[in-house]
């Protein structure tokens, strides 16, 4: 196998602020935050939706686009309201 070819594969926690879920698991995704967990420091990285705050999971429907699909197509080409 080529040597340094791969990412390396480390613990990372992943963090739901809105549903308060944090998760320590193994990626290759890294991050210059860092958060203490059971007494270890781990990096951390932020995601947007979990099983703690997905509406299929929850029953409960929120918003996670901040800013509108139609907003968003408009600025991109350049159409005013």
């Amino acid at each position: 196998m080529k040597q340094n070819a791969h990412p390396e594969y480390a613990p990372v926690v992943f963090r739901d602020r809105s549903g308060g879920l944090t998760m320590l698991t193994r990626s290759t995704r890294t991050s210059t935050e860092t958060i203490e967990l059971d007494g270890q420091t781990y990096p951390v990285v932020d995601v947007d939706v979990s099983a703690a705050s997905h509406p299929f999971w929850t029953g409960k429907g929120r918003v996670v686009d901040s800013e509108g699909r139609v907003e968003k197509f408009r600025r991109r080409y350049g159409i005013e309201s």
